[in-house]
């Protein structure tokens, strides 16, 4: 993978697991014991009592890597949501509350959509610790939150359904995050009376892709909030020819891992997907390392990150019904009532930009309120800080009643500006 953070992450990594050695080695010490307290808060009641989306199940204060230095109170909450086929399930994340008086009409509300961490539920933000598997990724997002909670605003973020407490993360099922997204603001508003219903999404790489799902299905999901607009940055998207070309791969690459993200998420949900028709019976042995190790790791280190990925998938692999839910959960066809700004970096080796310029086309063309930025040599996580002015004046104008930029009349197209040497 090319990501100038690698060996730093690395590091991390090797710290992580010396960590985790001492623990289990010394099982009642009480670093374990913390450990096992904040499982506790993850695991929800069983049964699940019925309750609206965006009820809250339990919460309590927030303190360490994952809480914003400027908030005047930090939560960590468990509220309800709904699973893509309705079934009611709870969903981690944390919320910050600004300092002061709340203004007339209560805080202003953002919803913070994070980029792919794992599928695994030591993966979640809420989760992170200085030597988190995560932590110099989710650090950057942090600092970012942090100034907007610090000029005012409510902060929170999901986990996600599936990543804090018990399950396999539905990965890029863009509905699935949409309404973790939404319920952590119903939950929030639950809990603290002040904060306002007008509220704009902010997400970056999955979170992009959680972004814009949220801000489609948000008006008809919670019609007592009200949306004033979104922001994908790197939005994921294409879906389908990740899975495709790594199954024609024949070197090494980190998007195997996001690859068997995809797989192993749809494959949790509809049972039309078999992976023992897709994968060999050495991908699928190694299969739970995915589920164990968070992002990092999976597409830096070990067996997904040296395998040669063609290798992995069967010679007559049935990706069909693995192709049909990837169509659904692309962001291109989304219809969003509100205006939105999508920024890529050209030097994104990630989420390419050429995927981002058809996926703004397609929107544009669907009559949506748009307005596209192209960073020149900004990479995949570069574009969160290089973006992030531009990012803050699109959201303090949306709350201000400003008029809304859009240029889908006239697009920049991030895959023709060049790379900087």
């Amino acid at each position: 993978m090319k990501d100038f953070m690698a060996p730093i992450r690395t590091s991390i990594r090797v710290s992580s697991l010396l960590i985790g050695l001492i623990v289990s080695l010394f099982g009642n010490s009480p670093v374990a014991a913390r450990a096992a307290d904040a499982d506790a808060f993850y695991r929800p009641p069983s049964p699940l009592t019925p309750a609206e989306h965006g009820a809250v199940i339990r919460s309590r204060a927030l303190t360490g890597s994952a809480a914003l230095p400027s908030a005047a109170r930090n939560l960590l909450v468990l509220y309800h949501s709904r699973s893509i086929d309705g079934r009611d399930i709870a969903v981690s994340g944390t919320i910050a509350i600004p300092a002061g008086e709340p203004p007339a009409g209560g805080w202003p509300l953002t919803s913070w959509a994070h980029g792919t961490t794992g599928i695994g539920p030591a993966c979640a933000p809420s989760r992170d610790t200085p030597t988190g598997p995560e932590h110099v990724f989710l650090g950057m997002k942090q600092k970012l939150m942090d100034d907007y909670v610090r000029r005012g605003y409510v902060v929170v973020a999901t986990d996600y359904e599936g990543l804090g407490g018990p399950g396999l993360h539905p990965f890029l099922q863009g509905t699935s995050a949409g309404r973790g997204v939404i319920d952590i603001m119903r939950a929030a508003r639950a809990m603290d009376h002040a904060i306002g219903a007008r509220y704009v999404v902010i997400g970056h790489s999955q979170g992009g892709h959680a972004d814009l799902f949220a801000a489609s299905i948000g008006p008809d999901y919670a019609p007592e909030l009200k949306l004033l607009g979104n922001v994908a940055m790197a939005p994921a998207s294409h879906i389908a020819a990740t899975v495709q070309g790594m199954a024609a791969a024949a070197k090494p690459s980190y998007a195997l891992g996001y690859a068997m993200y995809v797989l192993q998420s749809f494959a949790s949900n509809h049972p039309g997907i078999d992976l023992k028709k897709i994968l060999t019976p050495a991908a699928l042995a190694h299969l739970p390392q995915t589920r164990r190790d968070c992002i990092t790791r999976t597409v830096s280190q070990g067996y997904w990150a040296t395998s040669i990925p063609k290798q992995q998938f069967l010679p007559r692999a049935d990706l069909a019904p693995v192709l049909k839910v990837a169509a659904a959960n692309e962001p291109d066809g989304l219809r969003i009532a509100a205006p939105t700004l999508v920024v890529q970096g050209t030097a994104d080796d990630t989420v390419l930009p050429a995927w981002t310029d058809a996926v703004v086309r397609s929107l544009c063309e669907r009559g949506n309120g748009l307005h596209y930025s192209v960073y020149p040599a900004a990479t995949h996580e570069t574009i969160v800080t290089q973006a992030s002015e531009q990012v803050r004046n699109f959201v303090d104008a949306r709350f201000a009643g400003g008029a809304a930029p859009g240029n889908c009349g006239d697009l920049p197209a991030a895959a023709q500006v060049p790379r900087a040497q």
